[in-house]
């Protein structure tokens, strides 16, 4: 199996502050990883470093076949196909649904209006929002949004989707609408690492859960991990919900 991504003792500070302490995991194509962990354990700093937005330190990370820790890596080229999702949905106010969705296949990718909004509505049928293309954001609800978010993602079709805690400001009800379209990517084969807290999500979905905890991955294995927690950290942290 390809890696995707690959961390090889990966550090990183932010001053005097160490968040990872030589992480070491890898992700190969198809599978799908969720991070878990306590606030502060490092995850989410994971994640954005897999997209460029942290540099690291020390260590190595590939990701996609390029060197992260290179001075030399194209962000631009590495960001049409690595997407991210964040909590929040930061869709632009002033555009419709289906405008938020192809403005970076048509400014970055450079396809055609009318190739773009045909992409653009395939997206949008994936999360089942394609009755809603000519909304606009503040008509939708929050789960709404989030799977727009997603859409837009989707449509640079990149080789790997990055999700961070991206249900976690929706309410329980919403909160079930954007799992079963994160469900049906992984059905799909789609490549994901999830920074999640919910955990019956993580071990239904996840081919590896990644408990972190000060720093390093802590315990790793399948949806076992959580049902028999092999650690006093790990037995804490499932015990809390956290």
């Amino acid at each position: 199996m390809d890696d995707i991504v690959r961390f090889h003792k990966v550090c990183k500070s932010f001053g005097e502050l160490e968040i990872l302490k030589g992480v070491s995991f890898s992700v190969g194509r198809g599978q799908v990883v969720a991070l878990i962990g306590r606030s502060g354990s490092g995850k989410t700093t994971a994640l954005r470093c897999i997209n460029g937005l942290e540099t690291i330190q020390a260590g190595e990370l590939h990701v996609c076949g390029r060197a992260m820790h290179a001075d030399t890596v194209d962000l631009l080229a590495l960001r049409q196909e690595v997407g991210i999702v964040f909590q929040s949905y930061n869709l632009f106010p002033h555009l419709t649904v289906l405008q938020n969705v192809t403005l970076a296949p048509r400014k970055v990718r450079g396809l055609p209006r009318r190739q773009a909004d045909e992409l653009g509505m395939q997206m949008l049928q994936k999360v089942g929002l394609q009755e809603r293309a000519h909304a606009y954001p503040e008509q939708l609800s929050g789960g709404q949004q989030q799977r727009v978010a997603i859409a837009r993602s989707l449509a640079m079709e990149p080789k790997l989707m990055l999700f961070d805690e991206v249900t976690s400001a929706l309410d329980p009800q919403l909160t079930g609408e954007v799992l079963r379209v994160i469900e049906r990517l992984a059905q799909d084969g789609m490549t994901m690492v999830l920074v999640t807290h919910e955990m019956a999500f993580a071990r239904s979905v996840a081919d590896q859960i990644l408990f972190m905890h000060q720093g390093i991955v802590w315990k790793c294995g399948s949806g076992d991990l959580l049902s028999r927690p092999a650690t006093p950290e790990l037995q804490q942290f499932v015990a809390n919900g956290l």
